[in-house]
């Protein structure tokens, strides 16, 4: 299983904090389409982190079963 977690304006567009999904073989790509498809995000400004570190969003990066995949808003120096 492959778990998504949802922070500030992406967690409150997708109405849920976390979800599972089961796949094996699917790029980070491949997941950010089916999610844009699914939540319709639009012009929304969020980062991608897989396993805690930050992944460029166009990154070839082929997802593992055990990954824990981030949408974080931007961040706010301070």
């Amino acid at each position: 299983m492959i778990e998504i977690k949802y922070f500030g304006a992406v967690a409150e567009k997708t109405k849920c904090s976390f979800e599972k999904i089961s796949s094996s073989e699917l790029s980070l790509q491949d997941l950010l389409q089916d999610l844009e498809e699914k939540y319709q995000f639009e012009a929304m400004s969020f980062s991608v982190a897989v396993n805690q570190k930050i992944i460029p969003k166009a990154a070839d990066y082929k997802l593992q079963t055990s990954d824990i995949v981030a949408l974080l808003p931007p961040f706010a120096g301070g």
